[in-house]
This record gives structure tokens, C-alpha cells and sequence, in this order.
């Protein structure tokens, strides 16, 4: 769950900077005009950044916390791959989103909604035989962790003991 707050506190970087980047080629002046193609635009903008990393092997994020995405074999992720598990985890999102839109609730109630939902999408993980979000059992794919090697440091030669340092 730490590596997912990480990757979000990630994530505000790169929707400020796609939001900026939208705003200033489409100039628009107000944060209304063109909301849904911004909102598509950061849709697409998500879904590079996710696929080229997951393809990569691992997020910045991932990095830190020594995760690894692979398939079910353990082989690294191809694109395609990495933009089925992307669109697949859309649904820790999606369904309380669309209900909100769909029944014209207030934000907060569909705050409520969303948090709500992505607690039980995370307590239904305990379900699957292996524990793994469903998202990754649908798309083939699987959370592995990484150790990185222990840097062994080389050992001076030893001196005998008549000489000297120069």
C-alpha cells in the first residue's frame, strides 16, 4: 500500500505536467473548457507511462519499494501485456466512478463511493488462491519482490608489517 501512495504522490507530477502541457496547446483559458478531452488526454497520458514502465519491468515506485511486475511465467511483461493489466486496473477506479456520473451524485457522496469501493476491491485479493488483485490474475501478471544484490566491498590487500603508506 506504500508503494501505491508513492506512486500516486508520483502521479500528481505527471497529471500537473500533462494538465499544463493540454492547457497550453489547446489554450484553454478556463479550468470548465475542454474538461473531458483533458480528462482523455490524461487517460492516455496514464496509460504510456504505466505501460512503458511495467514493460520496463518495474515504476519508480515499484523500484523503491523493491517490486517487479511479471508474467505468469516470470518473464518481463510485453507492451501489450502492460495495456491489458493497465485497462484491466481501471476497475479499482471505474465502478464507483460510473455509478457517480450515472446516479448524479454529490462529490462527496461519490468520495465516499469510490474509497469505499477500492477498500473492498483490495479485501477481495484475500479471495484469489495466490492473493493477488484480480486485475493482475485477469491480465496475466504478477507482483514479485526484488531484493537488490548486497554490494560486497573489496577488501584492501593487507600490509606487511615494515612498509609504509605512500
Amino acid at each position: 500500500m506504500a508503494c501505491w501512495m508513492y506512486e500516486g504522490l508520483l502521479m500528481f507530477g505527471v497529471v500537473f505536467i500533462a494538465g499544463y502541457l493540454f492547457s497550453t496547446l489547446s489554450q484553454t483559458r478556463n479550468a470548465l473548457d475542454n474538461r473531458h478531452p483533458l480528462q482523455a488526454f490524461v487517460f492516455v497520458v496514464f496509460g504510456i507511462y504505466f505501460v512503458w514502465f511495467w514493460a520496463k519491468g518495474q515504476t519508480l515506485a515499484m523500484k523503491t519499494w523493491h517490486i517487479r511486475i511479471v508474467d505468469v511465467q516470470g518473464k518481463p511483461l510485453s507492451q501489450q501485456r502492460a495495456l491489458l493489466r493497465y485497462l484491466y486496473s481501471w476497475m479499482w477506479f471505474l465502478p464507483p466512478l460510473a455509478a457517480t456520473w450515472l446516479l448524479d451524485m454529490p462529490a462527496a457522496k461519490g468520495a465516499v463511493l469510490s474509497l469505499g469501493w477500492v477498500a473492498i476491491w483490495a479485501i477481495l485479493a484475500r479471495f484469489h488462491p495466490e492473493r493477488q488483485f484480480w486485475h493482475d490474475a485477469w491480465s496475466g501478471t504478477r507482483l514479485i519482490t526484488q531484493v537488490p544484490p548486497v554490494k560486497v566491498k573489496a577488501q584492501k590487500p593487507a600490509r606487511s608489517p615494515g612498509s609504509r603508506a605512500l
